[in-house]
């Protein structure tokens, strides 16, 4: 009787040992096929801890990548996976899948010519795939946004344009440009960076179309639809040495004047992917704190 106790007794020390060990995963450019771009489109996904071995349904984090990059930017450079995992051992967030969408250079919007609409697809095609093929919690109150340059950019854009999706928003050295930066802007950067979603060969002034201001943070903050754009939660971070910094901070300025909530953080940093990373686990506990409400 002693010895069979003892067995017992070995074999519930053991246990965890022999057990497998749950653990995120990623799985890498999955294609969705676009009848609105006409493409297939490939995202990352991040599946946390138990995703596997339960039924449960999760938030779920959209993370977008910068200018010239494309879905595996936050994996490879972000660490995104790791620092998911950190924070979710810790207790300080609520596990979330994260969804890394290729969006190439079109800024997350539709062209102006209607050649590229990138942000009907995204609506339209890309959340209601995610919420078909994963145990999602597919309302607004459990849906987020976060991406850093270009990708802040968009998530400014999906936010206050189509703030009955997102409970959210979490925008990183986002690229928010002045009237007077994009009129200003040298022709080269403009043509390279900026042409294609907004008017190819465009110089001075004849920049600020009306695409461009439907399109414009500062403008749809300032007279953009306020009872939406104050149902979504912002968390606005960019480095003092970043060469976005004057935009984030008349975006920031315009909120306060229109009464529009945000958390603004103004760090020590550049346009780097050491400042994104460092920024992630206070992304991840702002977003969590509003899924969890």
């Amino acid at each position: 009787m002693l010895y069979r106790i003892f067995s017992y007794l070995f074999l519930f020390i053991l246990l965890p040992a022999v057990l497998p060990a749950q653990t995120s995963t990623i799985h890498e450019s999955l294609a969705i096929e676009s009848s609105v771009l006409n493409k297939n489109v490939n995202y990352n996904i991040y599946l946390p801890n138990g995703y596997e071995e339960s039924n449960r349904s999760y938030p779920v984090l959209y993370l977008l990548h910068g200018y010239t990059d494309n879905e595996i930017g936050w994996t490879q450079f972000g660490e995104v996976q790791q620092i998911a995992d950190e924070a979710s051992e810790s207790l300080s967030v609520t596990d979330m899948i994260i969804v890394m969408p290729d969006a190439g250079v079109s800024w997350y919007i539709n062209n102006h010519d209607g050649s590229v609409n990138y942000e009907d697809f995204f609506t339209q095609e890309l959340i209601p795939h995610v919420d078909e093929t994963y145990r999602t919690r597919a309302t607004k109150e459990f849906r987020a946004v976060a991406g850093l340059s270009m990708g802040g950019y968009g998530t400014l854009i999906m936010a206050t344009k189509h703030s009955e999706l997102f409970i959210a928003a979490a925008p990183l050295s986002a690229a928010v440009f002045l009237d007077e930066e994009i009129s200003g802007m040298p022709q080269e950067n403009w043509d390279n960076a900026l042409g294609t979603p907004f008017g190819e060969a465009l110089e001075g002034e004849d920049r600020l179309t009306d695409h461009y201001y439907k399109n414009s943070i500062i403008e749809i903050m300032e007279n953009g639809d306020q009872e939406a754009i104050k149902s979504v939660d912002y968390y606005i971070d960019c480095g003092d040495d970043d060469f976005l910094i004057r935009g984030n901070l008349a975006l920031y300025d315009m909120m306060v004047q229109n009464e529009i909530s945000a958390e603004f953080r103004v760090r020590d940093g550049a346009h780097t992917w050491d400042y994104w990373r460092t920024a992630l686990p206070d992304v991840l506990e702002f977003v969590s704190a509003r899924f969890q409400r």
